[in-house]
């Protein structure tokens, strides 16, 4: 893995983080409050978790696989969720991670997406890889 892809496994894995611990103090302290906006701060910190895996795996095509579900799951999120809170904003009692565009992390869950799009377009898995894998599984 290059340093670029280092520095958005960190990026992902910090999202990842403050996702789970955000969604996990709404959820138990006020979830009545904003059910909506708490399940999908969840869902982030969930696409997060999995998105740092398969990025740090996408060498195998599995994994790599993988990690084009969960970014590209991720931008959409992104999108809608951001557009939502600014059209419909009574559907958003409170923020989740991903209301506002992402507002409240600086807009990186608005960037991140792009960039970890970018990351596997040029950092495909190598045919030779994945034909030692296949010699690996075929015996």
């Amino acid at each position: 893995m290059t340093g670029i892809g280092r520095v958005l496994v960190i990026v992902y894995a910090i999202m990842a983080l403050a996702a789970t611990g955000r969604s996990f103090v709404q959820i138990v302290q006020r979830f009545d409050e904003a059910p909506l906006a708490y399940t999908l701060s969840a869902v982030s910190a969930v696409v997060y978790i999995v998105a740092t895996l398969a990025l740090v795996f996408a060498g195998s095509k599995g994994w790599y696989i993988v990690a084009w579900v969960a970014i590209g799951f991720e931008l959409v999120g992104v999108l809608v969720v951001g557009t939502l809170s600014l059209a419909v904003p009574e559907l958003f009692a409170h923020d989740s991670v991903w209301s506002w565009f992402g507002r409240g992390y600086v807009f990186i869950p608005l960037v991140l997406p792009f960039l970890g799009l970018w990351w596997l377009i040029t950092h495909r898995p190598s045919s030779r890889l994945a034909s030692t894998e296949q010699a690996a599984v075929a015996s």
